[in-house]
């Protein structure tokens, strides 16, 4: 069974670097998908962790990043996102943070979104989410079977908020 979902919110894109993200609860049938699909490793820590700001390093695979996001409505957030190089990203990981969110992605295409099926280790794991970004806030799309609730607008789930448990 197939699930239609749109979220009308009246919250306007008048700037270009918007991310419009919504997260979702996964259940353990995503096993079988994922298990079909090479993960991206992915290791990443915060440099300032404030409300309504972060600045983020990212490892993925063999790319490193510095990502800086602002506001505090977790549907849409402004992102600024830069590569930086590997060796940059380590000495910043491990001379300014002492806990990383250590997780592997699974990347799934669904029509033209993408959804990211994020799988936490250490001691998040067991935790399942899975991300879908949207060009736009009225952009429709439908659930898949192994998705069990919507958890955009809990903090609790925000990786900032999730790295406090590492």
């Amino acid at each position: 069974m197939r699930r239609g979902i749109n979220l009308l919110n009246k919250i306007e894109t008048k700037e270009l670097l918007k991310e419009i993200e919504r997260k979702f609860k996964v259940n353990a049938s995503v096993s079988a998908i994922i298990a079909k699909i090479n993960p991206i490793e992915i290791q990443q820590a915060y440099l300032l962790n404030s409300e309504g700001l972060n600045v983020r390093i990212r490892i993925k695979d063999t790319k490193a990043y510095l990502t800086i996001k602002g506001g505090t409505n977790p549907l849409i957030r402004d992102e600024f996102e830069y590569e930086i190089p590997m060796v940059e990203a380590h000495e910043m990981l491990d001379n300014y943070c002492k806990q990383r969110l250590i997780k592997k992605r699974y990347c799934l295409k669904q029509e033209a979104l993408t959804w990211e099926i994020d799988v936490f280790e250490g001691n998040l794991s067991g935790l399942i989410i899975a991300e879908i970004e949207l060009p736009s806030i009225e952009t429709t799309f439908d659930l898949p079977h192994w998705i069990e609730e919507e958890i955009t607008m809990d903090p609790n789930y925000l990786n900032a908020n999730l790295i406090l448990r590492c």
